[in-house]
């Protein structure tokens, strides 16, 4: 079979990524801009400001791409841009700029969904085997999804509130912990011990999450320590807030995969990154047997490379998008 390079766009945050892609697995070169330093002023994302970054980016990091690579526009077989879910005018620059370069070469494009980008980072470098159990884990997402083939989702549970990322950023807030604030919180937790008692969450027997309540014990928590004058210890608050929502993924993951007799499991998304839950969910597969894959950490978070894995799989299907394909800032997969 001829190899497939597809060059992948990635914009439906703060990160302005480019990647090629060959036959879904091989990552060729990827350029990731990130606007970290800009949005760290403002606590949080701007999305206009996001926006207009992208704007600025796109070309440049196009262009360092194909220099990594040592490949021409015309080497492509095809044209890939996550369309959805995210920042609508993020969305916007990658998509918009992805259809201008499958017109001119007069190659496929491949609108692809976000989140089937994060669940096929597993593929990178890497070979899946079907029927398997997916854990998506972001700053907008926490989802158990149910794959029997390639290309088929069927979603098993979701956060019924809060995602865990959202979760996380929100807890350093309560903290005073500087942005971005998940990865601030596993720091704490790695200082801290588990002194603070945590509430049982969503302790029923759906694979759905909940993540709002614990939020708000911690709120409630910290805010009570202020008003007695006693001095808060963040590290243990932190280690007893991850332990927490740790042990919440792992129950609920660990009995999707029990009811299920699925022998694969897959973590993504951004929060896949967190240590302590890569390897509490590691050690769960471990005990009941099951073959855990996990994405390197630097596929974790937004990329491209993740967006040209799932892409290819679009294309081995012939599952092209039109140019008049728009960007949509909320949709399954």
């Amino acid at each position: 079979m001829k190899d497939v390079y597809i060059l992948a766009v990635e914009s439906s945050c703060d990160e302005t990524s480019v990647s090629i892609i060959k036959n879904g697995f091989e990552d060729i070169a990827t350029v990731i801009n990130s606007q970290i330093d800009v949005h760290t002023k403002y606590g949080g994302v701007v999305p206009e400001v996001a926006s207009r970054l992208h704007l600025e980016n796109i070309t440049m990091v196009i262009d360092e791409c194909l220099e990594r690579a040592n490949m021409k526009l015309e080497d492509m077989d095809a044209f890939a841009c996550t369309y959805a879910p995210g920042l609508l005018g993020s969305l916007l620059v990658g998509v918009e700029a992805t259809k201008a370069l499958a017109f001119i070469y007069n190659k496929p494009l491949i609108a692809t969904n976000h989140m089937m980008g994060h669940i096929y980072a597993n593929m990178i470098g890497n070979k899946l085997e079907y029927p398997l159990l997916s854990l998506i884990v972001s700053g907008g997402h926490t989802d158990l999804i149910l794959m029997n083939s390639e290309n088929e989702f069927e979603y098993l549970g979701q956060t019924l509130d809060d995602a865990i990322g959202e979760a996380y950023d929100k807890v350093a807030r309560i903290l005073d912990l500087p942005y971005p604030g998940g990865p601030n919180v596993e720091k704490y937790a790695l200082q801290g011990e588990p002194t603070y008692k945590m509430p049982n969450i969503l302790n029923d027997d759906s694979y759905n999450f909940s993540f709002s309540g614990i939020k708000s014990h911690v709120n409630n928590l910290v805010h009570n320590e202020h008003q007695r004058g006693n001095e808060v210890n963040k590290y243990d608050i932190a280690r007893s807030f991850q332990d927490c929502v740790t042990e919440h993924l792992v129950d609920k993951t660990k009995k999707a995969l029990l009811n299920y007799n699925l022998k694969t499991f897959l973590i993504s998304g951004g929060v896949a990154a967190n240590t302590h839950i890569r390897e509490a969910l590691k050690s769960m597969c471990d005990s009941i047997g099951v073959e855990m894959h996990m994405p390197e950490k630097k596929y974790c978070t937004d990329n491209a490379a993740m967006i040209g894995a799932a892409a290819y799989v679009l294309y081995k299907n012939k599952q092209f998008s039109p140019l008049s394909t728009n960007a949509q800032s909320h949709i399954r997969l």
